[in-house]
């Protein structure tokens, strides 16, 4: 069903940087809304990131495991990573594939992009699938605890078992169940 209500916009009164880290920035907004509502928030800037679904030729795919400290824990994710300053989003997720599991993709495709939280975040994530994969060396041992693959059905049991717990490697599982299954 098409939303056909017409709305006017939604304005920004003030904007203030409150906070300026190395990865993330604070900034609080006052903003009316189209509702004619005054309302303040604040919003986290991040840097743009990429994450890789490595599609092993035998379907297998690969998860690193390593220490979240936000979460206080160890979690199975996808190979992702920022973009750094001046580089395009592919070179960032070739570079993050081959720093985080030791392999190189031959074949790459951009499946989606999405908003992590767009609640109080513009944290974006560009999610590409990496094939005809080829071992070139380690994981960057600074980087990764663990890097192992799984099959598909290894990996949905896992997701339902409560294993893993990262939105973004359970939206690249789903995404790949669904798409490619």
């Amino acid at each position: 069903m098409k939303d056909t209500t017409l709305r006017a916009e939604n304005h920004i009164i003030d904007q203030q940087r409150v906070f300026t880290g190395k990865l993330i920035s604070l900034r609080v907004d006052r903003l009316r809304l189209a509702t004619d509502v005054e309302i303040t928030r604040e919003v986290v800037l991040h840097p743009a990131v990429v994450a890789i679904l490595p599609v092993l030729p035998d379907e297998r795919i690969l998860l690193v495991k390593q220490y979240r400290p936000p979460v206080r824990d160890d979690l199975w994710e996808i190979p992702a990573g920022l973009v750094d300053p001046g580089e395009s989003q592919l070179p960032a997720a070739k570079r993050e594939l081959r720093e985080e599991t030791g392999y190189r993709g031959g074949e790459w495709k951009k499946r989606v992009s999405f908003f992590t939280s767009p609640g109080f975040t513009d944290e974006a994530v560009t999610l590409y699938e990496a094939r005809s994969l080829s071992s070139v060396g380690a994981p960057d041992p600074h980087e990764i605890e663990t890097c192992s693959a799984f099959s598909v059905s290894e990996l949905t049991a896992m997701i339902t078992g409560g294993t893993i717990r990262d939105a973004k490697t359970i939206l690249a599982i789903l995404s790949y169940v669904v798409i490619s299954g």
